[in-house]
């Protein structure tokens, strides 16, 4: 079916529709309008797992809101087309199917487009069926690709190789784990076929530290993520034989300013001082310290934001200052109440990810900082040459390790001192 056709049935946008504040009613003639609804349907298309494609009767709604990212919304009306799922066919290349037998529906999607390419946020189809006869089996094809269930236990093996086989050729700084199954078809042929589609999502886990995903790797709510094709060829000794698969990434950014405000099991933002916070927080301080090799204990000096994500638990991603106390390590077993931070201690601004499952006792916390400069916080008149170090000793006095002193350089051409300066350090007797 041509372009032209398909734009023909495109009705005008209902300007009578409650637009939501700052958006731009879109008109039918624009034709981004069809680039980001093609995109929602070819996508909606990929995802069904048995039956004919659905074709593009009808836009009724659209609107542009702009701001970090644009972000688009539709209504749009479909019929079922002629043309099987397997086809390989676009809905494009498709005709209506009759009327009476044609399935129908209507798609709410939300798209956001960055560097001219549309990406789906969300999107929700309500199908009615048509009054078309029901297939038997005689009608199915055999030697066909065939829908499976999701679950099944014959994908956990090409799963798993689909995702180790993404991570392992792919130069991203992190693991990425399995997200959702969308769908999954199989072919009897001499051993089987597979044809899944599936998402996957960035991982606290950096190929740095771990060199393969493990159980207790835990999904970024900010974090990037993808939707893949993969196809499988598994012999008759069960053995996989034959492997392809293509992905496309999209920012973690990107997806969590698309998502509603309302969206379940999205991340959401909670106050800094809110006591929800609390045993996050305290995992996240006793963390830094273990990991930390100074020998004075960290305490939570600032938070600065918060989220937390329902899902299999809960997942809090923290961002927050900690700060040096005056207790040592040696004097203390762990951090207490009473620890009081040093006004000239170091300061470290950090962001921590803390997934619990309180059923469980489980508790999976990550922690990474870095240091605040140490010239944001100095009082006027503070060198760092006079900056003097102490080391506290058992029976909690301290002792000078050393000072820096700061010394002039003379220049060959004068006497005075030279515009640059170098400090020495000096060894200190008591």
């Amino acid at each position: 079916m041509k372009l032209i056709t398909i734009l023909l049935l495109c009705s005008r946008l209902l300007p009578s529709l409650a637009q939501e504040e700052g958006a731009q009613e879109l008109n039918c003639n624009d034709e981004t309008v069809f680039q980001a609804v093609d995109t929602a349907l070819k996508k909606y298309n990929a995802e069904l797992e048995s039956g004919n494609q659905f074709v593009l009767y009808r836009v009724t709604k659209g609107t542009k809101k702009d701001g970090a990212e644009t972000l688009y919304s539709f209504k749009y009306q479909i019929k079922e087309g002629n043309c099987s799922v397997q086809s390989g066919l676009t809905w494009q290349d498709c005709d209506f199917k009759d009327a009476e037998e044609a399935a129908t529906g209507e798609c709410t999607t939300t798209l956001g487009k960055k560097e001219n390419k549309f990406s789906v946020a969300t999107q929700i189809c309500n199908i009615t069926p048509g009054k078309g006869p029901k297939k038997t089996e005689e009608d199915l094809c055999v030697g066909c690709f065939q829908p499976i269930p999701m679950d099944s236990s014959d994908l956990k093996p090409v799963l798993k190789h689909a995702v180790e086989h993404f991570n392992n050729n792919t130069k991203h700084t992190h693991l990425f784990a399995l997200r959702e199954v969308k769908s999954a078809h199989s072919q009897v042929v001499a051993g089987m076929n597979y044809k899944i589609i599936y998402s996957i999502v960035q991982t606290n886990c950096s190929k740095e530290d771990f060199p393969s995903l493990r159980e207790d790797c835990v999904p970024l709510p900010y974090g990037d993520h993808g939707e893949c094709t993969g196809h499988t060829h598994v012999d008759i000794h069960n053995t996989i034989a034959g492997f392809s698969q293509s992905c496309d990434l999209y920012p973690g950014d990107d997806l969590f300013e698309l998502l509603p405000k309302n969206c379940r099991g999205c991340p959401r933002e909670i106050p800094v001082d809110s006591p929800e916070l609390k045993e996050a927080l305290g995992h996240s301080i006793a963390q830094l310290n273990a990991q930390h090799n100074h020998i004075f204990y960290f305490k939570i000096d600032t938070v600065k934001k918060a989220t937390s994500q329902v899902v299999a638990g809960v997942i809090y991603v923290i961002e927050f200052i900690a700060r040096e106390t005056n207790c040592s390590k040696q004097s203390k077993t762990e951090l207490t109440a009473d620890c009081e931070t040093k006004h000239l201690g170091q300061s470290l601004n950090c962001n921590a990810n803390v997934y619990m499952r309180p059923w469980e006792n489980k508790v999976v916390p990550t922690v990474r900082c870095q240091a605040l400069d140490m010239m944001i916080s100095r009082p006027p008149g503070f060198s760092p040459f006079r900056l003097v170090r102490v080391q506290e000793t058992k029976e909690g006095t301290t002792r000078l390790l050393n000072s820096c002193e700061y010394k002039g350089r003379l220049s060959k051409a004068r006497a005075g001192p030279a515009p640059d300066h170098q400090a020495e350090a000096s060894t200190v007797t008591s």
